[in-house]
Order: C-alpha cells, then structure tokens, then sequence
C-alpha cells in the first residue's frame, strides 16, 4: 500500500528578483512500512523535501498524497492539524523542554489532540510509551538529568505518542556518540520491524543510512538514485556524527 505519493514536486524561493530552484520535479512513491534514508549534500534538498513531506511546507508546484488525501494545497493550519495525527518528528537537537519531566515532555502532544484524554489517561499512555523506548524508570527526570541518548528516546517517545503511521528522523544521530547512536539506529530498525512504522530518516552520513531498507539520493533538486540498502555497517568508536 503506498503511503505518500509525489508527482512533480516542486519548490522555488523568492531572493527578491531572484527565483531559486531547490526542487525541480520529486515523483516519488513510499509505502507503509519502510524505512527509509534520504541523502545527499548540503544544499541538495533533502531537507527541503523533508519540510515538505512533514507538511511543515507547502510545494510550488505537483501534487503530495499522503493516505489517499492531496495535500499540497492545505492552508497551515490544516497542515498543523494533519501533522499533530499523523506525522512524528526526532530532530538532531532533541528540541525537549528543559524545565519539564520526561513524563510531561513526552505527553505534551496529546494536548493538542482530538482525543481529550484526561490528565491521568495522558500520562498513562506516556509512561507505557517511555517504557517501549527503555526510560520506565525515567518518568520524572529532567533532560539534564538524562544522557544524550536517553534525551533521543524521549524525543522518540514523543514523536509517537500520537501513534502516527510516519516518523521523521533529521539526522537524528548528529549529537551522539557512535555507541549511542547505533542503539538509537537500531531502536528505529525494531520499530519499524515490530510495529510497521515509515521511518523516514535525513542524513548526510552513509553509515546511518545503511541502517534503512531504501537509500533515495537527492542532488541538485533531484532524485539521482532509489535503491535498496546493502544493509547497516556498524558504527565503530571514533566514528564522527
């Protein structure tokens, strides 16, 4: 089943007169389940794909189905209503509130969602999410309290605290160790395995992107290669991130 589906997207900047090409034509098709790597070079556009397939920016041009719904046309706050049930975000910052409880980052979505859980429901479904990720017994701890790759899990936590059918990683492992980030890599790999989430990773570095089933190329605006991965080459201490 195909899960997001792009016919000739498109994205062009306006520099005052000038009109600049970062996307010229994405045709793409994912399907649920995959776990996917996007790469290339800075200033490639990978990561304005990203912002486009998370519905945190809208295209110039094509159409972008996501669950048999067009959406490239969305105003921002459909996009945000869409994104809070659907899509879930890990950023390489961890973006996690400092002065707040893991507990508390973690079931913060839930309160801009359509399901009006309780307080106590919230809470519930946010320790049970902690324990999936291996933090059941860091409810209450504050992120300077917590390593680097206990901060990644929280963020991952939350990201799908919704349950949302796509997950997006933006070089999730950039702050972390190479013994850390290959616990967060294959935390992403179980996940996708076990419970059939679209993982749909950014990064530059091809050793996190061999940890994907499907490595998508993007250069100057396009796709140059979609191939299987050969599979994951573990990552060695000293490796940079």
């Amino acid at each position: 089943m195909e899960l997001i589906t792009l016919h000739g997207i498109e994205k062009t900047y306006q520099m005052g007169d000038i009109s600049v090409p970062v996307l010229k034509g994405i045709s793409l098709a994912i399907r649920q389940g995959e776990l996917i790597a996007l790469t290339g070079s800075s200033g490639s556009g990978k990561s304005t794909l990203m912002n486009i397939l998370g519905c945190l920016d809208r295209p110039t041009a094509g159409e972008y189905w996501l669950e048999g719904q067009e959406i490239s046309q969305l105003s921002a706050d459909e996009r945000a209503l869409l994104r809070n049930r659907k899509l879930g975000f890990v950023f390489q910052s961890f973006n996690l509130l400092a002065r707040t409880s893991a507990i508390e980052n973690v079931a913060m979505p839930l309160s801009y969602s359509t399901e009006n859980l309780s307080s106590s429901e919230a809470r519930k479904r946010a320790a049970e999410m902690l324990g999936r990720v291996g933090l059941g017994d860091r409810l209450d701890h504050y992120p300077s309290q917590l390593s680097g790759g206990q901060q990644q899990r929280v963020a991952i936590a939350r990201a799908l605290i919704n349950h949302p059918p796509v997950l997006f990683a933006d070089e999730p492992t950039g702050n972390l160790d190479s013994r850390t980030s290959e616990e967060v890599l294959q935390m992403f790999e179980q996940l996708n395995a076990e419970e059939g989430i679209t993982i749909i990773m950014v990064t530059h570095d091809p050793k996190v992107a061999g940890h994907a089933k499907q490595i998508i190329r993007i250069e100057d605006g396009l796709i140059q290669d979609n191939a299987a991965a050969d599979g994951p080459t573990p990552l060695t201490p000293g490796d940079a991130q």
